[in-house]
């Protein structure tokens, strides 16, 4: 279920920064989302953890990612179909939302839960180039507040 977290950057996108889907997902957003809309924190930062654990993910093994959009915090196959909704050209993906949360978020877990078996761990976190550095939220102090 969603959570109001109104201190949190607008539009930010909390990650695990060591999974190759996850950093996938992160360079498919940025890729789509012309307007830099939408920043992003892995939750393997110092300032990634501390929001992490402020919204109960568990940051030993995240097995979520959280989108937060106008205050509210939305979680697993909430987080990923309201970013999809907000990019251009993606605004059908919102018909999605009317299929059971129960059933999205069940497939939403066996990604989650095998997403490393899957698809890869690195080593390190997904690395910003300098021309998306800034869209990685590492100079927003809102997020690193407890």
């Amino acid at each position: 279920m969603p959570r109001t977290i109104g201190d949190a950057p607008d539009r930010l996108i909390l990650f695990d920064g060591v999974c190759v889907l996850c950093s996938w997902w992160v360079r498919f957003v940025i890729e789509r989302d012309a307007g830099a809309r939408f920043r992003f924190v892995a939750i393997q930062t110092p300032r990634g953890s501390v929001l992490a654990r402020r919204l109960g993910v568990d940051v030993a093994n995240p097995e979520t990612n959280v989108a937060i959009i106008n205050g509210r915090a939305y979680f697993k196959s909430d987080a990923t179909i309201r970013v999809l909704a907000d990019l251009p050209r993606w605004s059908w993906s919102r018909i999605l939302l009317l299929l059971p949360r129960r059933a999205r978020d069940w497939a939403y877990d066996r990604i989650a839960l095998n997403r490393y078996r899957l698809f890869g761990r690195n080593e390190n976190c997904l690395v910003p180039t300098s021309s998306i550095a800034a869209r990685f939220g590492l100079d927003d102090p809102s997020a690193e507040q407890p």
